[in-house]
């Protein structure tokens, strides 16, 4: 199981209970810095996200009584869409500049609408509109292929999906992602990062999550998803990118709420990857790190007291 609530600096805290044990995987927070990186946004394209573009007008009652006519809708995807374009274009990307596209658009869903790279300074002013033909079906793998295509022979590929319901084309995308993850694994393909950024009311949580958990028979994680409204940060979207060569701290220990030492890396250093096992009595988990106790909760429902900072 996944946590929504996780404290900084955990990127992604899942735990998995077995019998008297939890075996808890966590990664730290990180921002990833990898020469040639090429960054995409997709944007929904679909007719159910017309409202979320602001298409239309909605009905006032104090219009209505006062001779105003309708207000228009507010466009939703604009602000969101701002600050992840700008932030990979100024942050992550090679060239300074992320490829915007809408997906789900035409007939059935199955078609792409190129917007351009946009730098960060444009992508901040830039309104995220609607797509010229609202899609009568919401098809991901066109999208995802776009993007594996266009930057084949890119080192390292980040690629945001954002969308507001349901994909139709759920098993498709499944068995590319199995042979784009065993042609990455097989150095066939340079390695790549999918997130699914869901937004709105209507969207499908779990056919995020199965894409998330996808299994790919390799060590390749293709997918991370997240939910607008519970993120805290944009660094959020990195929740899954792990360094596995930054020594983050030269020691650090995990301890279970009673203080005794579960996993001590003192030996090691910590890096941006946790495993360990804990009793399944625990409520929550602490980093003991440069004079820092950060307490996790290993359940969302779990009381866990304030974390201890060293000022």
């Amino acid at each position: 199981m996944q946590l929504k609530k996780v404290v900084e600096p955990f990127g992604e805290v899942n735990v998995y209970p077995s019998g008297s044990k939890t075996r808890v995987v966590a990664t730290i927070l990180m921002e990833p810095a990898r020469e040639g990186t090429q960054t995409g946004i997709a944007l929904d394209g679909s007719a159910s996200m017309s409202e979320l573009y602001g298409v239309g007008e909605q009905p006032s009652v104090l219009g209505g009584l006062f001779g105003w006519g309708a207000s228009k809708k507010v466009n939703e995807i604009t602000p969101v869409a701002q600050k992840v374009c700008s932030y990979l274009a100024g942050k992550i990307d090679a060239d300074g500049g992320t490829t915007v596209i809408y997906w789900a658009t035409g007939p059935s869903g199955s078609r792409i609408e190129e917007v351009g790279d946009l730098t960060a300074d444009q992508a901040a002013k830039h309104t995220f509109g609607p797509p010229k033909d609202f899609g009568t079906g919401t098809q991901l793998l066109p999208a995802v292929e776009y993007f594996c295509n266009r930057f084949k022979d890119a080192p390292w590929g980040f690629y945001v999906f954002i969308t507001d319901g349901e994909l139709h084309d759920l098993e498709d995308v499944k068995t590319y992602s199995r042979q784009l993850a065993r042609d990455i694994q097989a150095k066939r393909r340079r390695p790549v990062k999918f997130v699914l950024i869901g937004v709105g009311s209507g969207v499908d949580e779990d056919q995020m999550e199965q894409l998330d958990d996808l299994d790919t028979g390799t060590d390749v994680d293709l997918w991370d998803h997240k939910i607008a409204h519970e993120m805290r940060q944009l660094q959020d979207i990195f929740a899954e990118v792990i360094d596995q060569n930054a020594r983050l701290a030269d020691t650090a220990r995990i301890l279970d709420p009673n203080g005794q030492v579960v996993k001590d890396f003192s030996d090691t250093g910590l890096y941006g990857y946790l495993e360990f096992q804990i009793d399944s009595s625990a409520a929550y988990f602490t980093l003991e790190v440069n004079g820092n106790r950060i307490h996790q909760g290993l359940s969302d429902g779990a009381k866990v007291p304030a974390s201890e900072m060293r000022k």
